[in-house]
């Protein structure tokens, strides 16, 4: 079951925050995050958090660009069945600087509070980008109704480990 959205959400990302480098040697792909935010790597997988909002990236298995139909018969299954309380929002085609891919809009609930138990309703960006037959998927979230952190137009794939 859907937890509600916060009628006044937390976790609004200032318009100054500054966008700070990252390179994933293991993943092979650089991109830009908040800086200050708290880093866990594991991996070709690295996550950035700051109160209730998130970015993740991690490396994909396609080596073609993905499609919106092949997300709405793959992708979307799958994350009906992982995400909690999943709502499809929007499947679109996209081209970043790093490829081109799908980017799919949905809601799920967060992952409760490790002290108090508190979920929240998450709306998630996630971004399936190929480029050189490699790919890497991007997901933004935060709380739903607060601003969200700005595309990964800095996402690159490096076809060399720097």
């Amino acid at each position: 079951m859907a937890v509600p959205a916060e009628k006044t959400p937390p976790g609004d990302i200032p318009d100054n925050i500054a966008f700070v480098p990252y390179t994933n040697t293991i993943g092979r792909y650089t991109f830009s995050h908040p800086e200050g935010w708290s880093e866990t790597t594991k991996g070709a997988t690295v996550t950035f958090t700051d109160k209730l909002n998130g970015v993740q990236a991690l490396t994909g298995t396609a080596t073609a660009p993905p499609t919106v139909q092949s997300a709405k018969s793959q992708d979307v299954p799958a994350l009906t069945s992982s995400q909690a309380a999943f709502e499809l929002r929007d499947v679109q085609a996209v081209t970043i600087p790093a490829g081109k891919g799908v980017k799919i809009v949905y809601r799920r609930n967060s992952a409760p509070d490790a002290v108090s138990g508190r979920q929240y309703r998450d709306e998630v960006q996630r971004y399936a980008i190929v480029a050189d037959g490699r790919g890497v998927i991007v997901a933004l979230y935060r709380p739903v109704g607060a601003r969200h952190v700005h595309q990964p137009s800095h996402l690159t794939r490096n076809t060399q480990v720097p």
